[in-house]
């Protein structure tokens, strides 16, 4: 399969100014619903490429991908949200997001847009179960007649998940 590169770089000047991101969700659709995650997080978005599998990491851990000469580890959303595995192909991509300074690849279905969902617009995620919400979930935002369901980036990964793939790039 020939790779594909969709890079987008976030690195802009428009981009350094906090407001400027305000209410900014990079959208994406996976097992047929659409997600948004705080631009903020986002640093670039990538074309899938060849992944290293790295052993003793959890299932939802893919690999290591060498992105311009730094490890990034890649994460299977769909596998981290329980969801059944879907094979890549040329409309898969790779978010590029630093969560907490570390660096880590989201493996999606489908890259959409930038979308402004006003905070006004976000309604609190539904509850699991014992009065708890999921805790990957920030909440679901409304868009016209549409309902993203918004990610908690700092939430995808648990402290010592986090600690675990740092070490991968340090290697």
């Amino acid at each position: 399969m020939a790779e594909m590169r969709r890079d987008i770089d976030f690195d802009d000047d428009l981009y350094d100014d906090e407001d400027t991101q305000k209410d900014k969700y990079l959208t994406f659709f996976m097992a047929g619903e659409d997600y948004g995650i705080d631009i903020a997080y986002v640093t670039e978005i990538i074309g899938i490429q060849k992944i290293t599998e790295v052993p003793d990491m959890p299932v939802f851990i893919k690999g290591v991908i060498n992105l311009r000469g730094k490890v990034i580890p890649i994460m299977d959303v769909r596998l981290r949200f329980n969801m059944k595995e879907r094979a890549y192909d040329e409309r898969t991509c790779i978010i590029v997001v630093d969560i907490n300074g570390t660096a880590v690849g989201l493996v999606v279905d489908e890259v959409r847009e930038v979308a402004d969902i006003p905070e006004a617009q976000v309604e609190p995620p539904p509850q699991t179960g014992k009065g708890r919400s999921s805790r990957y979930l920030k909440g679901m935002g409304k868009v016209d007649d549409e309902v993203k369901i918004l990610l908690n980036a700092e939430n995808l990964l648990y402290d010592e998940e986090l600690e675990k793939l740092e070490t991968i790039g340090e290697g």
